[in-house]
């Protein structure tokens, strides 16, 4: 079982690593909290938490980090395969009855940081026409702890408590997963709160800045929308997914809650419904594999509470209104570089939003990787957003749209199966027409002229580990 699983990605676990796959780290840093931002995007800032891939499973089986992954915590196609079949081999290190007493699933991630922040046109009650605010000096991201691994052959678990920097704690993932249903790989079955199947996945980022570490295409929201929804976000609900024997061909269809991933059932009684599908297609010459890919999101909002006394009563939403989110991916290889580009188009419907429109939006992305050598990669990325349609007719058309641009480096020190490090280097920027980034509720407005172009940037250095 053992050797055909290895034999079955063999040739795809070559062709990346001859093209200069790089050896994996796994570490990760938090967000730092943006200076002179709206409150709005500072919370989801702290709220990021980049998870799933732990240096235990290099200390259960005994393989090097870079046999799952080509710049962590990226997967490749062998670590893809192995996520896809449950966190298994197929051997009897699988299970935990053949593990040491002493053996014990976890990993964490914490990551010291100076960063610099710096955003223009802030509107603050010494300057009310707006004024450029920075922060700058040493932070402190938070941690995860990462529990990853099987209960049982083809059942599998996650667990991802986290503790941010202000000691607010949270959970990021909770899920069970049985695999292989009726021994066959197309039929899995997740239950919990887990990421979304995305082709191109915020969990394994490798952008870690205020502004690099998150895509428009998934948070985005035109200002004033009543909208929570996060398509990077981890979200509560069942997985059915399944994969071809060497995961070249992948899909999943998910039903979700309309909570964006909190627990408690505060929203509606209605569900969200998500889907993917992608295929990869092996090219000779050192290129590796090619993949492809498609996704749509349905989801729905209610608008209307029970209340007591003006309260609203939590779980009892109606008059749900719909959204949805479409777009295509890639990933490609030429060589030692990396393409991910993305497309997505999005709308909400006009209840979620100010005015009587449908507001809509389109985003577009290119993110590359160059592996210069194992323990260095660079990488850039630049995504636009633009709005197609406001809410409310009277709203400038361009109120919202952003350019956000990044250059970064990744260089690893070391990495053993027992830990690692990588010093982290990174520069972002977002110019955002009328809003501060992200903020969605009118902070950072030019009153006088909402056409105003805001940028914001961030600079930063960090000593990622992982243990």
């Amino acid at each position: 079982m053992v050797r055909g699983f290895l034999r079955g990605a063999g040739s795809v676990q070559g062709s990346w690593l001859v093209s200069g796959v790089v050896t994996c780290t796994c570490l990760v840093v938090a967000m730092a909290v943006s200076g002179g931002r709206s409150r709005a995007y500072t919370a989801y800032s702290l709220a990021v938490h980049k998870t799933e891939a732990i240096p235990a499973f290099a200390r259960k089986y005994g393989l090097r980090c870079s046999a799952c992954h080509t710049v962590w915590p990226e997967l490749n196609a062998f670590g893809q395969r192995f996520k896809d079949n449950g966190y298994q081999l197929g051997n009897d290190r699988d299970s935990p009855m053949w593990q040491s007493p002493a053996y014990w699933p976890i990993a964490m991630r914490t990551t010291p940081q100076w960063h610099l922040e710096s955003t223009t046109h802030q509107i603050t009650d010494a300057a009310p026409a707006g004024k450029t605010l920075r922060q700058t000096g040493f932070d402190l991201s938070g941690v995860d702890f990462l529990l990853l691994g099987t209960l049982h052959k083809n059942i599998t678990f996650g667990l991802v408590p986290t503790l941010d920097a202000d000691g607010t704690t949270g959970l990021e993932a909770a899920f069970v997963r049985f695999d292989n249903l009726g021994q066959s790989p197309w039929a899995n079955l997740k239950v919990g709160k887990f990421e979304l199947d995305n082709l191109l996945s915020e969990k394994r980022f490798t952008w870690l800045s205020n502004n690099g570490g998150f895509l428009y295409a998934y948070h985005f929201l035109p200002s004033g929308s009543a909208n929570n929804f996060g398509f990077g976000d981890n979200q509560i609900g069942a997985e059915f997914s399944g994969h071809s024997f060497n995961s070249y061909t992948r899909y999943s269809v998910a039903l979700l809650t309309t909570d964006d991933g909190e627990p408690g059932l505060p929203g509606g009684k209605s569900m969200d419904a998500m889907f993917t599908l992608s295929q990869a297609f092996a090219l000779g010459g050192g290129l590796g594999p090619q993949r492809v890919g498609v996704f749509g999101y349905l989801g729905h909002r209610p608008t209307t509470f029970e209340t007591v006394s003006g309260t609203a009563i939590p779980g009892t939403g109606t008059d749900n209104k719909s959204f949805y989110r479409i777009g295509a991916t890639a990933q490609l290889w030429l060589g030692n570089l990396e393409l991910l580009p993305l497309v997505s188009h999005a709308q909400d419907d006009a209840a979620l939003g100010p005015g009587p429109d449908k507001p809509t939006w389109n985003n577009a992305l290119l993110e590359a990787h160059y592996v210069a050598t194992p323990r260095f990669m660079v990488q850039g990325r630049y995504e636009l957003t633009r709005m197609s349609t406001q809410g409310d007719p009277a709203t400038p058309k361009s109120l919202g749209d952003a350019d956000a641009f990044a250059v970064g480096f990744r260089y690893y020190p070391f990495m053993i199966s027992r830990d690692g490090m990588a010093l982290h280097g990174e520069f972002a920027m977002t110019r955002t027409t009328g809003l501060a980034p992200l903020s969605g509720d009118g902070s950072g407005v030019d009153p006088a002229d909402p056409a105003t172009k805001v940028w914001s940037r961030s600079l930063l250095l960090a000593f990622d580990f992982a243990f």
